[in-house]
């Protein structure tokens, strides 16, 4: 009891652990729509085109969080609009834009003689370092994005599975997918610090991934989803803390452990009991 509540007893360490959560129940509750819409490229291209504004942000002494939501969102929309009436596909779209937005990050993250160590945590994420302001943007955007989610869970859920029915009940497609890619950048944005934008996709995907190999109901996926991000979060942060290495490297690594085990031993659907299905035929 004392090992756990012992790094309790700093602030800093409580205000990562809130945020820790926040991301982790984030992250796994889009992750479910990143994985049933096959969208792991665009998760980590949006994750990799905010160094332009965390470098803006940076350059003229901005807020790094505000300047990486404006370039992801501005991102995602642009994505949206290459794409909209099929004119580039989307993966082609993706490909540009993110090619595009890496090299205009690096080439201004390069004329900082600094970046190495003042946006290192940036790239591989520094959850003990959250502010207090930092702390309150973050549950501002964690509030926002898991309402609009609650209140589009129908039409997002159509729009993923079944995208002809959606014009036919006259869905506002375009709208809504647009509107998901938005999230998607405002919770790649609140993951920034966590776990850095070098693993935010991982933790996009393996906490729905693992989910999915339980159910495949969206809304029991989700829920199992949450609860894996939020463990793996918490004690990901706790092996950070306790054997001083990077926090979003330790919440990843416990992530892909639950994802492994889920892989192996699901049941029904996992590797062991589908060999033992096999060896009783």
């Amino acid at each position: 009891m004392n090992g756990l509540l012992m790094p309790l007893q700093y602030a800093f360490m409580q205000r990562g652990m809130i945020a820790a959560v926040l991301v982790g129940l984030l992250c796994a509750v889009i992750g479910c729509y990143v994985v049933l819409r096959s969208m792991a490229f665009l998760g980590d291209a949006l994750a990799h085109a905010i160094l332009p504004g965390v470098a803006i942000a940076y350059l003229v002494n901005g807020n790094l969080l505000v300047g990486a939501l404006i370039a992801a969102i501005l991102v995602a929309l642009a994505i949206g609009f290459f794409t909209h009436g099929g004119t580039v596909r989307e993966d082609t779209a993706i490909g540009i834009l993110f090619s595009a937005a890496l090299a205009l990050g690096v080439a201004l993250i390069s004329s900082i003689r600094s970046y190495a160590v003042d946006l290192s945590h940036i790239i591989f994420g520094n959850v003990l370092g959250v502010g207090p302001n930092d702390l309150l943007l973050i549950a501002a955007l964690t509030l926002i994005v898991l309402l609009a989610v609650v209140l589009l869970f129908r039409p997002f859920f159509v729009i993923s599975f079944d995208p002809v029915m959606a014009r036919t009940l006259r869905l506002p497609v375009g709208l809504l997918s647009n509107l998901l890619l938005v999230l998607l950048a405002l919770t790649i944005v609140v993951s920034m610090q966590t776990v850095g934008i070098g693993l935010v996709a991982a933790m996009l995907v393996t906490p729905g991934a693992t989910a999915y190999l339980l159910t495949r109901r969206l809304a029991p996926m989700m829920a199992i989803a949450a609860g894996i991000g939020v463990v793996s979060s918490i004690v990901g942060l706790y092996l950070s803390y306790y054997l001083n290495i990077v926090s979003g490297s330790a919440i990843v690594l416990v992530a892909t452990v639950f994802f492994l085990l889920a892989f192996f031993f699901a049941p029904q659907k996992g590797w062991a009991w589908q060999r033992l299905h096999a060896l009783r035929r």
